[in-house]
């Protein structure tokens, strides 16, 4: 039986986030880019489309845009939550979540992650993660 694949499409904005801040602290972000990047990030834009299991994602704030697109199932490079180069991995974790384990390109700091997921009420999540915290902005359909 042939997997169905969510739509995760659409234009999304940040309703809520938790932990932002502590993550990029454990991450090792000094005092004052903290608060740079809490502020950026407190309004993104979210914008994806997709083709298949094909993402493309793009994120815009006040201070920076960044884009990705990924497959499911094969590794691409991106950036850490922090900007450390990194390699990645996404995969299905259920028929609505995507998770990706992240490593590290060079050098060496906290294991992070990230997961994607539409939720049974039509919320579309991102949860950011290292060993040590968990960072849960919740985006919702604009």
């Amino acid at each position: 039986m042939e997997r169905k694949i969510p739509d995760f499409s659409g234009t999304w904005e940040m309703k809520s986030s938790e932990n932002f801040e502590e993550l990029l602290k454990v991450l090792g972000v000094n005092v004052m880019l903290r608060k740079i990047a809490v502020k950026a990030a407190s309004k993104p834009l979210v914008e994806i489309t997709q083709d298949g299991e094909t993402l493309s994602i793009k994120t815009s704030t006040t201070v920076r845009t960044t884009h990705i697109t990924f497959t499911v199932g094969q590794e691409f490079n991106e950036s850490t939550v922090d900007g450390r180069p990194c390699t990645s991995f996404p995969r299905w974790e259920t028929d609505s979540k995507i998770s990706c384990e992240q490593t590290l390109q060079k050098g060496e700091g906290p294991k992070t992650s990230w997961t994607r997921e539409i939720t049974s009420d039509s919320n579309f999540t991102i949860d950011y993660s290292s060993q040590i915290i968990v960072c849960y902005p919740l985006l919702i359909y604009y």
